[in-house]
């Protein structure tokens, strides 16, 4: 049969698998020839340390893709070309010297991504090569769940219902692969040099491989399948750091080791036979899609507080605010569940969402320091940081975005530690100092008697940071800088949580 283009070439980007890829699955119906190229692009990775959790991730995610692909095709030449340069000036380069007719590639949300993706069409418009870009990391984006006023959404709980109307009883259609594999072409030998090392490109080796951390499909299968076993307790276990509750999953769909339509199809069959844990995961999943549309929608939110209002909050700023977010950054507190959760994303890349949430208001509402620091900090250290879910949720715990907080919750570290946290068995994993302390005196060391923080050898002050802010006075503080954007008297929700 006649197709459409004798030659197409796949730009993966945050799409990292063979299996249900939309974009890979449109070339290959499309096209007689089919070349697939994962570019390293230098606009990105140039402002990354060197030590790079997510680079290293994306580099053995794609060794296993190009052995994948190789597979399907039946052909070890069908292999991927990997490039280390400027998107912009690579892709309209690399499609030009194969002859491709048409570039395919996922569609991508983020601003920066959508100027460069602009940049790339123009250029290869010049060349008269076609880009065509195909919805793959979520299940609804943009404008397909509106409002009956045909307006996006600003709140989760209506989202959620109307998403789930539109989703219906049947699992997301995955887009198909083998039957059309054979249109996987040879690369040319002057890009047959496979995946770079990561010294090659600029960077080292991180810790990835001791923390156990399984890139690739590979990786996200064997998550799931050990998920898949637990899903069903999820709503009783997520909340608790200690515990192995979550999927671990949010990695592998950053950058699409995972098609988000398979664990969709999953967690939906689950719910159907009665799962509550299922149910509570698939909105979990519909929260991803929220952000997303979100940010398609109200651009302005990667910058400015969703609730223009927010913007007129007048923060701690000069060199005590310095202080303060340098002890924050490094889990200095003196708060242990915040310095805990700090302390695994330092060494982890991966902070609980629990947690997240309790890192993240004790910097805004008791340092009383801008949201976007924070929000600045996660982007530089989560494997799975991804620009839509962590500005939501940093405006979330700052009251100032899509269906947030009200101004007046905050969380008390306290409580939450003893809430979430009870045997502090995660505060003693990540802040081994106070050990020996007891369940009880480990949630706020500084009021522990002196004889129970001798017996564990635990000195505040030299072993451990007395608290850098005081609860109380934090959240006094916290309601005046709030006023500006006050609508009302506070009610009896006021109180600290």
């Amino acid at each position: 049969m006649q197709k459409e283009f004798d030659t197409g070439l796949v730009w993966l980007r945050r799409d990292l698998r063979v299996t249900d890829n939309a974009a890979l699955s449109a070339a290959l119906r499309r096209c007689a020839r089919v070349h697939c190229v994962f570019v390293f692009d230098r606009a990105i990775l140039d402002a990354l340390p060197r030590q790079d959790r997510r680079v290293e991730f994306i580099r053995e995610s794609l060794i296993e893709l190009d052995a994948s692909l190789r597979t399907i095709a039946g052909k070890p030449e069908a292999g991927l070309i990997v490039q280390h340069g400027c998107a912009t000036e690579t892709i309209p380069s690399l499609a030009s010297a194969l002859g491709a007719q048409a570039v395919f590639a996922a569609h991508d949300y983020e601003p920066q991504a959508i100027i460069r993706d602009a940049a790339v069409r123009a250029a290869l418009a010049m060349l008269q090569i076609e880009l065509m870009t195909f919805k793959d990391h979520v299940i609804f984006e943009q404008r397909e769940v509106v409002t009956q006023l045909e307006k996006p959404y600003s709140v989760f709980t209506p989202y959620l219902r109307a998403w789930l109307a539109r989703l219906g009883d049947a699992p997301p259609a995955q887009h198909a692969i083998e039957p059309h594999a054979q249109a996987l072409t040879a690369r040319p030998a002057a890009y047959a040099q496979g995946v770079p090392s990561l010294e090659t490109i600029g960077f080292l080796p991180s810790n990835l491989q001791s923390l156990g951390i399984q890139p690739g499909a590979s990786g996200a299968a064997k998550l799931l399948k050990d998920f898949w076993g637990r899903m069903d307790n999820y709503d009783q276990t997520r909340n608790f750091p200690a515990v192995k509750g979550p999927s671990y999953l949010g990695v592998h769909l950053r950058f699409g080791t995972v098609s988000i339509r398979a664990l969709v199809g999953l967690a939906l069959q689950r719910k159907l036979s009665g799962s509550v844990g299922a149910a509570v995961w698939l909105a979990e999943l519909v929260w991803r899609d929220f952000y997303f549309q979100v940010l398609s929608n109200f651009p302005h939110v990667a910058q400015n507080a969703f609730k223009a209002g927010y913007d007129q909050i007048n923060w701690e700023g000069g060199e005590h605010a310095q202080t303060l977010f340098t002890a924050w950054c490094q889990g200095a507190t003196g708060y242990p569940l915040v310095d805990a959760a700090m302390a695994q994303l330092n060494q982890t890349g991966y902070m609980h969402n629990r947690l997240r949430m309790v890192a993240g208001s004790f910097l805004v509402k008791h340092l009383g320091l801008d949201w976007r620091w924070g929000e600045r900090y996660f982007a530089e250290k989560l494997i799975d940081f991804d620009l839509s879910a962590n500005n939501g949720g940093w405006q979330w715990v700052s009251s100032s975005g899509c269906d947030a907080q009200p101004y007046f919750r905050i969380f008390n570290p306290i409580n939450q530690s003893e809430k979430f946290d009870a045997q502090g068995k995660f505060i003693k994993r990540y802040v081994p100092q106070l050990a020996g302390l007891s369940a009880k005196a480990i949630h706020a060391p500084w009021l522990a008697k002196p004889v129970d923080l001798a017996a564990a050898g635990c000195v505040l002050g030299r072993d451990y940071p007395l608290p850098i802010v005081d609860h109380a006075t934090a959240r006094t503080r916290t309601l005046q800088r709030y006023a500006i954007v006050r609508k009302g008297p506070q009610t009896s929700a006021a109180a600290a949580q």
